[in-house]
């Protein structure tokens, strides 16, 4: 169709139609391409601190040929990637596997306010309380 909605009257419409079609399909491919690089980077980091690696400049030595994005998005074979990498080279990650990021908050012992930072109802509540415990 032309801009006006009309069909293409000459040769010539129809390969500039052709033309664009074959354009357009490229572009798309490309950007599918570059968003499935992304997401393949964005699962590797994803892995790679779930397994515990300590700096992901080591993510430049492996090859992700063996890495794919199925049709629905989801990325295959980054886990086992990273898994072989963590074999190879154990030096890149910490040492003891966790899933999780988080670490142990600190142990740090209970204080019990002093009376110099009590209100005034704060520290008859307290004393009454002693008091109460003879």
């Amino acid at each position: 169709m032309n801009d006006d909605g009309a069909l293409p009257e000459t040769d010539g419409e129809i390969f500039s139609l052709r033309s664009r079609n074959l354009q357009l399909e490229a572009a798309l491919r490309e950007t599918q391409a570059a968003a499935d690089r992304r997401l393949i980077h964005a699962e590797l980091k994803n892995q790679a601190l779930r397994n515990g690696m300590i700096d992901l400049d080591g993510l430049k030595l492996i090859d992700p040929v063996d890495i794919t994005v199925d049709e629905s998005g989801e990325v295959r074979g980054a886990a086992n990637l990273i898994s072989r990498l963590q074999r190879d080279k154990p030096w890149l990650f910490l040492s003891g596997n966790s899933s999780s990021l988080a670490s142990a908050p600190l142990s740090t012992p209970s204080r019990s306010k002093l009376a110099t930072e009590m209100t005034l109802e704060e520290w008859r509540t307290a004393r009454a309380e002693l008091l109460r415990r003879r």
